[in-house]
């Protein structure tokens, strides 16, 4: 056996990663010409979120930018009156003036800073919230096979997080953007004007700024989509090592050190591709740092050539000198606000594909509506695949199931039993054929509609951090029946969990609120059943509904929902087979197929595999294993 327990080599690079490689390997000019589409996506949510504070956060910034251009040329003013001819009391008091004007611009300057900082804490907060609720509503709206698609939870889970979180620091950042930028503008004509050598200088040390800091944030991001299915199973590995659900067999099978060992194993190869990313990208920006100080020097030598031939008074020097300060100043700021928002762009992709991919993915709506209480449920040669998988868990099925029936779907594990369930009560669509109810077909009658009239009762149900009573009435919410809600409760067996809590029905069920209650799996399960059983629906889909129950409380249950049969389609997925003798059909499935149908009787007649399972399991309570011979020792 190898030492490896939870490998990295097995597990395929997400669609949306491998996209994302594509886009990270086009030419740097290309990718940072797509940055304005990301400026544009957050400019756009915030318009949607506050049109006013999106427009006064411009119109501040700019005003602050002129402010800081008028401040610059009023500089030149102040150093052209003390410094010509040599300073002299006379041109001191001449110069106060424009002194004033300089001041004034300053304070204004700070005055706008604080107008700035109150319009954006107004604006982000509200831009993050609509993100969020973005992102919550295309996800809390998908289908249900969405949730089976392993790369679409982790584009949710980028999306939501990387994607939100960038959104809203990418607001920040275009905000210092469009400040530094206007700053920058007005610090680079200003020395254009005292002399246009200067110009091409600064903007020299610019381009090696932007060229180093876009070069870095793609040498980041690529690391990223490298070592993301090794992040994956990294968080994997996280979780069964610390996880209270794992707790139990993590000590019992005394795998707390393999584990660990796994655990490290992966986060020394995610280290050694940090560091050496960690060195390109020191190496770009020193590049771009010498590059940029060349620029700069360049600048300087100019400046110093045109004082030592003449071409420019030492007054105006001054000037250019303090222009040039505060373009390197601003080209420092619009640097990292550009590096930020380029690397950004690539989480606010994640965003963006998953509002576009959600949407793809939704709960659609019809005009269609299912009949509320289906007479006839038909499925017509039904195949369907989960995504991902090659094999199909259902081939070819076709089945008939009148209201009233009780249906008892029996198989051995993996036999398509529990999907059968879901693609007739259109939880999940067929991928080939029709699923009818009174010949309306499921794929083209609002989702809604359908789903109102069912109730599943799970082998694991949710475990709703909610009351014990609200645990039970969330299976109907628009219903307030207090014989009813007692109804379900008694027919579970769900009244003995609730002696047990200690503030009843109204006991918190999570751990995670003070003086919550957890409750066993199989308390849990008859928590599950009594909320299927309060929903009252016409179609019900029990899905081993007794597996974690002890004899009694099974026998309570399963009378419990032949009291309930009478009035709805039950739908039973079970292993237990003593439980579906009374049942009015069973359907043995092997390989996603139907392969016997039936009623006991004439199952057990035809001496298949049904029987063949029965008698396996019938024998063990006559105590046929029991009899046989032991083995020769």
């Amino acid at each position: 056996m190898g030492s490896v327990l939870i490998g990295v080599e097995n597990i395929s690079t997400p669609k949306w990663a491998t996209v994302g490689r594509r886009a990270a390997s086009v030419s740097l000019g290309k990718a940072l010409r797509s940055l304005p589409e990301a400026i544009r996506l957050v400019v756009r949510l915030a318009w949607r979120t506050s049109p006013r504070l999106t427009l006064l956060a411009g119109a501040v910034h700019v005003v602050s930018g002129c402010v800081t251009a008028f401040g610059l040329l009023a500089t030149a003013d102040v150093f052209a009156a003390l410094l010509r001819d040599g300073p002299t009391p006379d041109r001191v008091v001449s110069s106060l003036p424009a002194l004033a004007v300089v001041v004034a611009s300053y304070a204004t300057r700070a005055l706008l800073d604080t107008a700035v900082s109150a319009v954006e804490s107004s604006l982000r907060p509200r831009v993050t919230r609509a993100a969020t609720d973005e992102v919550t509503a295309v996800l809390a709206r998908a289908e249900l096979l969405a949730f089976e698609d392993a790369d679409f939870r982790e584009l949710a889970r980028q999306g939501g997080r990387r994607g939100v979180r960038s959104l809203e620091s990418s607001l920040r950042y275009l905000a210092d953007l469009l400040s530094s930028c206007i700053t920058l503008v007005a610090a680079v004509v200003t020395v254009g004007l005292l002399d246009p050598w200067l110009a091409p200088a600064l903007l020299l040390a610019a381009a090696a700024n932007a060229w180093a800091s876009a070069r870095a944030s793609k040498l980041r991001y690529e690391h990223f989509l490298d070592s993301v299915t090794r992040n994956i199973r990294k968080g994997v590995v996280e979780e069964v090592t610390t996880d209270r659900g794992f707790a139990l067999e993590r000590h019992a099978l005394t795998l707390q050190e393999r584990l660990l060992a796994e655990h490290r194993r992966i986060a020394d190869s995610l280290m050694g591709d940090e560091i050496r990313m960690a060195h390109r990208t020191n190496l770009v920006r020193l590049t771009g740092r010498a590059l940029a100080g060349l620029g700069t020097g360049v600048a300087y030598a100019v400046l110093g050539l045109l004082l030592h031939t003449g071409d420019m008074e030492l007054a105006l020097a001054g000037a250019a000198l303090l222009a040039m300060r505060t373009a390197f100043s601003s080209l420092a700021t619009t640097t990292r606000a550009v590096n930020a928002l380029y690397e950004d762009s690539f989480y606010l992709d994640f965003y963006r594909k998953l509002l576009v991919e959600g949407a793809e993915r939704a709960q659609r709506s019809s005009d269609v509506r299912a009949p509320a209480d289906p007479e006839v449920i038909t499925l017509t040669n039904v195949t369907f695949t989960y995504p991902g998988k090659e094999t199909p868990a259902l081939d070819d099925v076709s089945l008939t199931v009148r209201r009233g029936e009780v249906i008892a779907l029996v198989g051995e594990n993996g036999s398509g039993k529990t999907t059968l369930g879901k693609v007739l009560t259109g939880l999940y669509p067929a991928t080939a054929g029709t699923v009818r109810w009174d010949g309306v077909d499921l794929a083209d009658a609002d989702k809604t509609s359908v789903h109102s009239s069912i109730a599943v009762i799970a082998q694991e149900p949710a475990r709703w951090p909610m009351t014990a009573r609200r645990n039970v009435t969330v299976g109907r919410l628009d219903r307030d029946d207090e014989d009813a809600w007692r109804d379900a409760v008694a027919k579970s067996g769900a009244d003995e969990v609730l002696a047990t809590l200690p503030a009843g029905a109204d006991t918190v069920l999570s751990r995670q609120f003070n003086d919550g209650q957890d409750l066993s799996g199989g308390q849990w399960q008859r928590m599950g059943i009594a909320r299927g059983t309060y929903r009252d629906a016409a179609v019900l889909v029990a899905d081993e509904p007794t597996a974690a129950l002890d004899a009694k409380a099974e026998a309570r249950v399963f009378e419990g929902l032949r009291e309930a049969t009478a009035r709805r389609t039950t739908i039973l997925v079970t292993h237990r087979l003593a439980n579906i003798r009374n049942a009015d059909r069973i359907v043995l499935l092997d390989g996603g197929r139907i392969v016997e149908e039936g009623t006991h009787e004439e199952l057990m007649a035809l001496r298949g595999h049904y029987h063949e399972l029965f008698e396996l399991q019938a024998s063990a309570y006559r105590g046929d294993l029991l009899a046989q011979p032991a083995p020769p020792t």
